[in-house]
């Protein structure tokens, strides 16, 4: 137990994050005013005053061993978002010096790394003084700094072509899986159990795709994403019926990227992918997440390992040129070793691009409570890892094009999406004949246009089905969302609600 009482109210949320990277394996409580609390082996001591914050931990469940205090000023009218950088750097310091760590993230906790760069980078500031910037705010170590820049200044050039205030992305959320994985905290549900409702939660996703398209007929529709759960769990008669009502509804003429997530390799079929190139799918997912079949059946993939290569395989055959695969690292007990061989065998199949996942332990999946029962050593995520990864996909002609990181991250690292450059070798030799300055350029590339706008949130995305989430940016750069409830059967019956949810979002 890790124990943090401070006086003021106000960033709980910033504390527990930040001394949960250094405690992973840790209980982190945040008490807030006079409250005791439970006994703990280490106490932060935060406390606020008009003029500074002193922060001091006490080790050792009697509270009597202290180990140092730290005070920084804080003047009386500073901005929060300052004070709150202020207060964790304190914390940082006190907690590196003391556990003898450091965070390759620094105090940065926010999902989305690569904003701060981005913004600095629309306001002309150079790469130095943006490096500078993220390191003396947030101790970000140099490989990250570096890695954040890279992918903002790609991010930037793909992005440019999009309808900002004139167009959007469609997201239509499939809540339904073979099984579901240890890991898993999405909206998702086993297929088997629904095989009865799938017509009635197709009959009001319909009615919600037909008030986006009617609503929305006078904007540019740039990307689709068909996420979920797995679309491809869908028999193909339903597959047909999805695909066919998003044709009949949208003008698809301006469409970047239309991507599936085809990703349970037990659920691909040499006729579903037929169906979904016949519809114009452009961008698919085979996600093994693993190479290791002792790890799959533990996750609860149900799949073998030669079923993802098959799959894939009929990919190709089907004509796709544009298929990612999805990769965990730090998933139960997988070593170095085990890494490499994924990477190994993942090369062989050679896919247009790569996403690879640092494991997140969320409270709302199977993983919480076998790292409650096993332990959380077994789950090991290092700079090793991460450079497998880094390295294999470069290995393959893929460049890293976006990033994002969760709570409660394996090693506290991050996500990476990587992905290939059609014209990679060639474009090489052009930037060096000096016609092209920069790789963000090359326009024949499989870069996931809607993976980088998710993150950034740059469009707004309008997204149907149950458990799925809409998000309005307005041209000042305010953001306003409208949730549709998870459950399935409250969906259907509720499609009504959910319409005028979005109604009341979307309409001015």
């Amino acid at each position: 137990m890790i124990k943090v009482t401070v006086n003021q109210a106000g960033f709980e949320y910033d504390i527990h994050s930040l001394v949960k990277a250094f405690y992973p394996a840790g209980d982190v409580k945040v008490i807030v005013g006079e409250e005791e609390g439970p006994d703990a082996e280490e106490t932060l001591q935060i406390h606020f005053t008009e003029e500074a914050v002193s922060i001091t931990l006490v080790c050792g469940g009697n509270g009597t061993a202290s180990f140092g205090g730290w005070k920084a000023g804080l003047p009386k009218r500073l901005e929060r978002t300052e004070v709150k950088n202020r207060l964790k750097k304190l914390i940082y310091e006190v907690l590196s010096q003391h556990t003898k760590k450091t965070l390759p993230w620094g105090t940065l906790t926010g999902i989305r790394p690569t904003k701060i760069p981005m913004s600095m980078l629309e306001e002309g500031r150079s790469d130095g003084d943006i490096l500078k910037y993220m390191k003396d705010t947030y101790f970000i170590s140099d490989e990250k700094g570096e890695l954040s820049l890279q992918i903002a200044k790609r991010e930037k050039a793909l992005l440019e072509g999009l309808h900002y205030e004139n167009g959007y992305s469609l997201y239509i959320g499939i809540p339904f899986c073979p099984t579901t994985c240890l890991y898993c905290s999405f909206t998702s549900f086993p297929i088997v159990s629904w095989k009865k409702k799938i017509g009635l939660y197709l009959d009001a996703l319909e009615k919600e795709i037909e008030y986006v398209a009617e609503t929305y007929r006078d904007k540019v529709l740039d990307t689709i994403y068909i996420g979920g759960g797995t679309p491809t769990t869908l028999e193909l008669e339903e597959l047909t019926r999805l695909l066919s009502k998003i044709k009949n509804s949208f003008d698809l003429s301006n469409l970047r990227e239309y991507t599936v997530e085809a990703g349970r390799a037990d659920s691909i079929t040499p006729e579903k992918l037929k169906v979904l190139k016949t519809f114009g799918v452009n961008r698919i997912s085979v996600n093994p997440q693993t190479m290791k079949q002792e790890t799959l059946d533990l996750i609860g993939r149900k799949h073998t390992v030669l079923q993802v290569k098959e799959a894939f395989a009929m990919a190709r055959k089907a004509g796709f040129t544009n298929i990612n695969m999805d990769l965990i690292l730090g998933l139960p007990g997988e070593s170095a070793e085990d890494v490499q061989k994924t990477m190994a065998e993942i090369e062989r199949l050679n896919p247009d691009s790569l996403t690879v996942h640092s494991l997140a332990i969320k409270r709302a999946s199977k993983l919480s409570q076998w790292v409650l029962e096993n332990g959380i050593s077994s789950l090991k995520n290092t700079d090793e890892t991460m450079h497998i990864m880094a390295d294999g996909a470069a290995r393959m002609g893929m460049v890293p094009y976006y990033l994002y990181r969760q709570k409660n991250m394996s090693g506290n690292f991050e996500n990476v999406g990587y992905a290939r450059d059609r014209k990679w070798e060639s474009s090489t030799k052009v930037m060096q004949e000096g016609d092209i300055k920069d790789p963000c350029d090359i326009r024949d590339n499989k870069f996931g246009i809607y993976n980088i706008l998710i993150m950034e949130e740059k469009q707004s995305i309008v997204a149907c089905g149950a458990g799925s989430i809409s998000k309005r940016v307005y041209p000042d750069g305010r953001i306003e969302r409208s949730e549709n409830v998870k459950d399935v059967s409250q969906y259907i019956e509720r499609i009504g609600e959910m319409i005028e949810r979005k109604r009341v979002l979307l309409e001015d």
